[in-house]
């Protein structure tokens, strides 16, 4: 890192020197947090906020369903319409 930073996945600092995985848009996150299995949201492709969820210590990521969807799509104002349209246009065969 040529500057200072904060990571997006556990709020720690990052040094400057240490190393750190940018993405514009997104921030920063230390090599060993970019490591985590994340789901993405099913609706806007983001990180599904795997480590803030009310489910993490139960959650069996591997086997879980990945159509997890993140706080902010979830707190839209149609939410389950997002999601299913969402879905209904990934996988068409689904609702066949």
């Amino acid at each position: 890192m040529k500057f200072p930073g904060t990571c997006i996945v556990c709020n720690e600092k990052i040094e400057i020197n240490e190393i750190g995985l940018w993405a514009k848009g997104l921030g920063v996150k230390h090599e060993k947090c970019a490591e985590i299995n994340e789901l993405q949201c099913i609706v806007c492709g983001g990180p599904a906020g795997c480590q803030q969820c009310e489910f993490q210590e139960i959650c069996d990521i591997a086997n879980v369903s990945q159509f997890c969807m993140c706080k902010n799509c979830s707190e839209q104002k149609t939410p389950f319409d997002s999601y299913q349209k969402t879905t209904n246009k990934k996988f068409p065969i689904i609702n066949s």
